[in-house]
């Protein structure tokens, strides 16, 4: 017997990116998203700053449509630079 799948596509998907807090690290997170999520608005978005202000998490609440497509998502947000982690 096989196993269902853990998640049900197409779901709201959260995402959070931790990086260096910068206009550039935000822009590029969120243009990378919006490529698999143009329906993505504001209020899926949500920043919030560390103490110390050097860095900032990005959570972000996308539509899911596939694995394949979440494994893309995180393989591009991997190469934006400034990046520390991907949860």
């Amino acid at each position: 017997m096989e196993d269902s799948p853990r998640i049900e596509f197409p779901c709201d998907y959260p995402i959070k990116v931790i990086g260096v807090s910068s206009p550039e690290f935000r822009a590029a997170v969120i243009a990378i998203v919006k490529g698999f999520d143009p329906g993505l608005t504001d209020q899926k978005i949500a920043f919030r700053p560390s103490a110390g202000g050097n860095y900032e998490s990005i959570k972000v609440s996308l539509v899911a449509t596939g694995a394949d497509q979440l494994a893309s998502l995180f393989e591009q947000l991997k190469e934006v630079p400034g990046l520390k982690m991907v949860l």
